[in-house]
């Protein structure tokens, strides 16, 4: 199932403020509802988005990483991919952010998500997709401001740098030991580029996604042909036996 989903969302702050925070999908990622980050390695985010629907539970397992970015015209794609790791399906998405300045105290960003999802996971069909991206992005946009009022605008940035100052320190090279007649490996030809550092996020667990709560009556219309078939069914059964 291919769907194109277009929501947006409001960020009390000016542009030139938020465009940062928005585009710290470290710092952001807590915002958004059932997904959790476990790990960074160098431009490729990893973790997990929790799925309920009743009794059934899925965990989207994947990764993401910005195909662009312009801090300029205030736009940003980022491509992702997961599993579902029951085996269910599959999906991947292309989503695209542009940021506009709404007032001197508020953002608008349009996002245009090109979504992709194969298996089970994808009976439910369009349309319901449609319903609950429209109020996880409203719940994500009230996080998100929530945090900024709570943590205000300074520590959340702070953080960010500290982030950063702390995986340039870590891909420093070490100390050079005494000199030594050999051919450094760079005159050589032979240098490889160092691996990226892989650092584990020690956040705290999410709750999943409950879909019956978010889509509501979207997920009611889905699920209520197939109940009343086989409650239908059961009549028939019981008479036939009957």
């Amino acid at each position: 199932m291919a769907e194109q989903l277009i929501n947006e969302f409001t960020v009390n702050r000016p542009i030139e403020e938020a465009w940062p925070l928005i585009t710290d999908l470290e710092l952001i990622a807590p915002c958004l509802p059932g997904a959790e980050l476990q790990e960074v390695e160098g431009d490729t985010y990893r973790g997990v988005v929790k799925v309920k629907l009743g009794a059934i539970s899925s965990q989207f397992k994947g990764e993401a990483h910005f195909v662009e970015r312009d801090d300029t015209a205030y736009r940003a794609v980022i491509k992702g991919a997961g599993r579902d790791t029951g085996g269910r399906g599959n999906a991947s998405a292309e989503i695209t952010a542009q940021a506009e300045s709404l007032s001197p105290t508020s953002t608008r960003v349009a996002v245009t998500t090109d979504l992709h999802i194969t298996g089970k996971v994808a009976q439910f069909g369009r349309g319901i997709m449609g319903d609950v991206s429209s109020k996880l992005m409203a719940q994500f946009a009230d996080n998100l401001n929530t945090m900024i009022d709570e943590q205000g605008l300074t520590a959340a940035t702070t953080t960010a740098d500290d982030r950063t100052t702390g995986d340039a320190a870590a891909g420093e090279p070490a100390a050079s030991g005494p000199a030594t007649s050999e051919t450094p490996a760079s005159e050589s030809g032979d240098a490889t580029p160092a691996p990226a550092q892989v650092r584990k996020i020690a956040g705290p667990a999410t709750e999943p996604i409950d879909l019956m709560e978010v889509g509501g009556s979207s997920i009611l219309k889905r699920v209520a042909p197939a109940v009343i078939a086989i409650v239908v069914l059961l009549l028939l059964l019981r008479r036939r036996r009957g």
